[in-house]
């Protein structure tokens, strides 16, 4: 194995997620397979390599709770009170997605949401300018990798970029916490 430095990392990242290609990469939670949101043949590329159905929507992370409002149509107040007040990684459910792959968008028109604070995704989503999917980098059904040497041999060799970086940190995290919101400006938890 090769081994690149952060920056070099978030570089072949951005090339690939340009010409459409998908990674392997570390999150605020879990590892992730990622790609370019707003480009449909990219994401059904993530679909593919997870062995995932298209009815499944997928969540995309963000570097800024300002650049929520480019995504959906109305960012509600109580969803930066929450964003501010979790101590852990949150993504919430937003109602009207729009500037996204239409293949990313859940059928109802939702979109899962989550601002990330770790420093390699936020310097990779905001160098590249756009949101990443986050889809668990695991085979549809399969427990969700925490740390990268769970992750199946079949998602590492067919990503077309695996990110060197926290390869060797074996930090147990789990999944984000999941908020819908709903049209009254009230939430129910989905996922904790």
């Amino acid at each position: 194995m090769t081994t690149f430095s952060f920056e070099e990392d978030i570089v072949r990242s951005i090339v690939v997620l340009k010409n459409g290609g998908t990674i392997l990469y570390p999150t605020d939670t879990i590892w992730g397979i990622g790609c370019d949101a707003t480009n449909p043949k990219a994401v059904e590329k993530v679909y593919a390599l997870k062995r995932r159905t298209e009815s499944k929507s997928m969540i995309i992370l963000l570097d800024s709770f300002d650049k929520i409002a480019r995504y959906v149509d109305k960012v509600p107040d109580v969803a930066y009170d929450l964003v501010s007040n979790m101590e852990t990684p949150l993504t919430i459910i937003y109602s009207a997605a729009k500037n996204l792959a239409p293949n990313v968008i859940a059928s109802d028109g939702t979109i899962a949401i989550r601002v990330v604070n770790e420093e390699f995704c936020r310097q990779l989503i905001a160098y590249f300018g756009k949101p990443i999917v986050s889809s668990s980098a695991n085979i549809a059904g399969d427990s969700a990798p925490v740390i990268f040497s769970s992750i199946a041999e079949e998602i590492v060799k067919n990503a077309d970029y695996v990110v060197n970086y926290k390869r060797d940190i074996f930090t147990r995290s789990k999944p984000s916490t999941i908020i819908r919101l709903l049209e009254n400006g009230e939430f129910t938890i989905v996922r904790q």
